[in-house]
Formats: structure tokens, C-alpha cells, sequence
């Protein structure tokens, strides 16, 4: 699974916390992922999760990775 999200995040330049919660989200099953920041650094990688779309063919990656 860390490779594919590594691979995601590097496709988007992004963190690959912010892909990991786009993934979540776009789970079915999953009404909201929980996220929090403990450090004003980690705040941007949550943030960015409103602007990041991932594709059909990531989506399928990352779930296919995640088994």
C-alpha cells in the first residue's frame, strides 16, 4: 500500500497523508474520514485534502493495494 501511495502523492505533489484521506473519503462505506493535526505542520497536508482529485484508475490502485 506505501508504494502505491507513494506513487499517487508524487503524481499530485502532494503528501501521501493527503492521498491516504482522499482514499478514505471515496470510500463507500466511510461517511467521513477523522483527521486531526497535532502540529501546525501537519495542518497543510489535511487542508490540501479539499482541492485533491484522484482519478478513477488511482482510486482502483490504491483499493487494489490496500487488499
Amino acid at each position: 500500500m506505501l508504494n502505491a501511495l507513494d506513487t499517487v502523492a508524487a503524481a499530485h505533489q502532494t503528501e501521501v497523508a493527503t492521498v491516504a484521506l482522499a482514499w478514505l473519503a471515496a470510500q463507500p462505506t466511510v461517511a467521513a474520514p477523522i483527521a486531526s493535526a497535532r502540529t501546525v505542520e501537519q495542518l497543510p497536508s489535511l487542508l490540501a485534502l479539499a482541492d485533491l482529485e484522484l482519478t478513477a484508475a488511482e482510486l482502483e490502485h490504491l483499493t487494489a493495494a490496500s487488499a
